[in-house]
């Protein structure tokens, strides 16, 4: 590789403008290509399998009228006063002009839908009232026909006693007395039969009466699972409006969310503020803002500062920026294809900026050390490529690994994230190894400043550290250290996974607004309500759907947090039935997340067996997503740890230095995500970081953070340690190595990870609540790695281990490949100048040294990128 790429490098310079323009073309045809095949970019972030999902699928077949995402407007008074007859009707036009987009189901009027409650409230107040009053009717109609038959009963025994008389007389008085008796007799029957009737009258309304009752209670006990909900809050000063879309909420259209948002904008109701809530304002985030513009600048400053030239500074930033817009195209132009959520693009542009500006800079800072030493440009172009880029090729493949290693995790949007940074990492690499040795080449010798052109091939010697650290340093280096990065990790114990709301958005955005708004009026639970499907075990009848709803409800009632519980319907068949739940705590509340998993828990008994719950909703949703990116984390992180451990055995052809790299790198990712919890979860030093909600660590950063600081940090590591590997195989003695390789590598270390830290750290003042703890978490990673962990924790830990750090077994020496990352061997068939001392270029990034007095301690070859 190292030879590939020193005939690459001595290309490129002789045909420098042939390869600027042939990146200048592929970079049009990249713009061509987007223009022409580029897609819609999603805010959302789904998971296919989930039980979210499942439930949406069940309701797309079954009960077509309650499938499809929502999403909430909110319209409130300015002065806080109740709607006024013409803000309503306004209000209700503006909500109507939305049923004509493209993907609106259609919507929901929170005035009517208010009116209706409280109409079928007032229904069932009177209706108990009349049934009151008919029952005070059927008891006095039951007390005159009880009357009736006092009355009956006294007059049969009066014809009983008759009779008895009658018996007594003659036969003829007899005959006559029985003529009068059978005559009241038969009056006395039909009054009988009259009053039977009425009875039999009476019971009928009673049943009817008792019908009615049951009927009533039943409606008037879902009634009272719904006390909870409101559509126009109780002052009446703010009303919600929903959208109900064809498809799930993460699968609407970017175009027809950002629609209703310019209608929302532009909505001209005298009087009414109206706010889109987050599940339809949910912008894709700008690519470069203030904050990012300042990071490049911070880098641009330290470039200058380390290289004291402009022209020199401009060329690790011109590359990086084109790489970045190669990748970002190319990528972009697969979005028609593949769905993008919004971060995958602005991740490809941090990786692309932070890595294309520090690959570039390591060869160009090689190639400026070379022609200081008196080598020709083009030479020193193709050396510094072979050398320092074969550094880079190599650093470069282990970050895009890691990367393509999120595809293992099965998670269709974070392989794609990572497919995309793996991209952009790949075209820097090829930039730094192609475009930035023609750039040199078309400079020549002004990459140096004056001063340094004119002593070229007499630069002064630097001598290299010949006494090692003290042990006593070094304990105390490594304890310290260590215990620092465990206190900033212990918050990481307490870290929640979620994904962002309305609250953590920029206070003065309409998906903030609404989202308090609803919070002050309604109640937290507004916010993430919960769509909780009952599987019954067998269909019901029509005449048992609402004793069934009422059973199911209370059922779900005595679960705690449950505020209310709103029967939504059953399906066709009827052997499902929908409630919307509104739990007491906000979408991302603890209270939320363990509703979400009593409800899926629960078994509620009815007429036929038992009946299952599933619960969706955009809250319920948010939770699978953050529950199966917590379930794979340990995977990744575990391929990740032995791929590290793999790749660094290769390397550096010894077992302690990658134990001890890997150990390091945990550390550094344990600190930050204690970092990341501490700012954005407990809400510390909110203010200096624009956290003023603070909520659960966005769901996927950990593993992203992971991927991407295991890369950084073989970079680092490769550019220290192997520089301590090559004076200790050259004769320095394992502690004096230490010394060495940290005395070689730190400048440019220090000067990379800056860079890195400000491009990373630019991105924390982004207006998007999800790339701003992606900015943190990858900044404060890159200073605690690269400043604490490479340069403080490992050279300890290398001096303390002494000898033991390069104990290698013979027989697994002569089984794994000789990597020459560095390119060594090039170095020695391609030396630096034309000096007979044996000088060196010790490490990557180091100005040119002398061998001091020991004649096997200053000779490792020139070999770090």
């Amino acid at each position: 590789m190292a030879g590939l790429l020193y005939r690459l490098g001595r290309f490129s310079a002789r045909r420098h403008w042939l390869v600027i323009v042939a990146w200048v073309v592929i970079l049009g045809i990249a713009g061509v290509t987007y223009s022409l095949f580029a897609g819609s970019i999603s805010s959302s972030i789904t998971i296919p399998g989930t039980k979210t999902s499942q439930v949406q699928d069940e309701l797309a077949k079954k009960f077509p009228s309650a499938n499809g995402g929502t999403g909430t407007i909110v319209f409130t008074t300015k002065d806080g006063k109740a709607f006024s007859d013409q803000q309503e009707s306004d209000v209700q036009d503006f909500l109507k002009s939305l049923e004509q987009l493209d993907g609106v189901k259609g919507i929901t009027d929170g005035f009517a839908t208010q009116q209706r409650l409280d109409e079928s409230r007032q229904k069932i107040a009177d209706g108990k009232d009349q049934l009151a009053q008919q029952e005070q009717t059927l008891s006095s109609s039951q007390s005159k026909i009880d009357a009736g038959k006092q009355q009956i009963a006294a007059a049969q025994d009066q014809i009983d006693q008759q009779k008895q008389q009658a018996s007594q007389l003659t036969s003829a008085a007899q005959q006559a007395a029985q003529q009068q008796i059978d005559a009241a007799q038969q009056q006395l029957d039909a009054k009988q039969q009259q009053l039977d009737a009425s009875q039999q009258q009476l019971d009928s309304g009673k049943q009817q009466l008792a019908d009615a009752k049951d009927e009533l209670d039943q409606n008037a006990r879902l009634l009272d699972l719904s006390k909870g909900i409101r559509f126009v809050s109780s002052n009446g000063s703010t009303v919600i409006g929903t959208v109900q879309f064809t498809k799930s909420t993460y699968e609407v259209p970017q175009s027809t969310k950002q629609a209703i948002s310019d209608k929302a904008d532009s909505a001209d109701i005298s009087g009414v503020d109206v706010y889109v809530s987050n599940d339809i304002s949910q912008g894709v985030p700008s690519i470069l803002g203030p904050g990012e513009i300042i990071g490049v600048i911070i880098a641009a400053i330290v470039l200058f500062l380390m290289l004291r030239t402009v022209v020199g500074a401009a060329i690790p930033l011109v590359s990086a920026v084109l790489g970045v817009g190669v990748a970002s195209l190319a990528a972009l132009s697969f979005s028609s294809l593949v769905e993008f959520i919004s971060v995958t693009p602005v991740l490809g542009v941090m990786l692309g900026l932070a890595v294309g500006i520090d690959y570039s800079l390591f060869i160009l800072n090689r190639h400026r050390t070379q022609l200081k030493a008196g080598m020709g440009v083009h030479e020193s172009i193709g050396l510094a490529n072979g050398t320092s880029g074969n550094a880079v090729v190599f650093a470069g493949t282990t970050v895009i690994v890691a990367l393509l290693a999120l595809n293992i995790t099965g998670i269709p949007f974070l392989g794609l994230m990572g497919t995309v940074g793996a991209v952009a990492v790949f075209f820097a690499i090829l930039i730094a190894t192609s475009f930035t040795p023609a750039l040199l080449s078309l400079l020549g010798l002004r990459i140096l400043r004056r001063g340094e052109r004119e002593r070229i091939g007499n630069t002064d010697s630097v001598r290299v550290p010949n006494a090692p650290m003290s042990t006593w340093r070094a304990v105390i280096t490594l304890v310290a250290g260590i215990a620092v990065l465990g206190t900033i990790a212990l918050p990481a114990t307490q870290m929640r996974l979620g994904l962002p709301s309305g609250s953590s958005e920029a206070t003065d955005s309409a998906q903030y607004k609404a989202y308090k708004t609803l919070e002050k009026e309604f109640g937290a639970g507004q916010n993430g309500p919960l769509l909780v499907v009952a599987d019954l075990p067998k269909a019901v009848s029509k005449d048992d759907v609402t004793a069934t709803e009422v059973t199911i409800g209370e059922a779900i009632e005595k679960n705690s947090d449950v505020k209310a519980v709103l029967p939504i319907g059953a399906s066709d068949d009827r052997d499902i039935i929908a409630f919307q739940v509104k739990p007491a705590g906000g979408p991302d509340s603890v209270s939320t997340e363990q509703l979400v998993k009593d409800l899926r828990a629960q078994d509620v008994s009815v007429d036929g067996g038992t009946a299952t719950l599933g619960v969706a909703g955009n809250a319920s949703a948010n939770i699978d997503v953050s529950e199966k990116l917590s379930n794979v984390l340990p995977l990744y992180l575990a391929v990740v740890v032995g791929l590290s451990l793999i790749i660094l055995i290769i390397v550096f052809r010894s077992f302690l230095v990658p134990i001890t790299a890997t150990a390091g790198f945990i550390l550094s990712v344990l600190a930050s995500f204690g970092g990341l919890t501490a700012i954005y979860q407990f809400g510390w030093l909110g203010s200096v970081f624009g956290v003023h909600d603070p909520a659960p660590i966005l769901s996927f950063l950990p593993i992203i953070e992971i991927g991407i600081l295991f890369g950084l940090a073989m970079d680092y590591q490769l550019f220290l340690v192997s520089g301590m590997r090559e004076a200790y195989a050259h004769g320095a003695s394992a502690k004096v190595a230490v010394q060495r390789g940290l005395h070689a590598g730190r400048a440019v270390v220090t000067a990379a990870a800056i860079i890195m830290i400000s491009v990373f750290a630019g991105f924390i003042f982004s207006d998007s609540s999800t790339i701003k703890p992606i900015g943190f978490g990858l900044a404060f990673g890159v200073l605690l790695d690269a400043f604490v962990v490479r340069m403080l924790l490992i050279p300890a830990a290398m001096h303390l281990l002494g000898r033991s750090a390069w104990w290698f077994p013979k027989w697994l020496d002569r089984i794994v490949p000789d990597v020459d990352v560095e390119g060594a061997k090039l170095e020695r068939s391609h030396p630096t100048g034309d000096r007979g001392d044996d000088a060196v270029h010790h490490g990557s990034h180091a100005a040119s040294v002398e061998p001091d007095a020991n004649p096997h301690e200053g000779h490792a070859p020139t070999h770090r990128a």
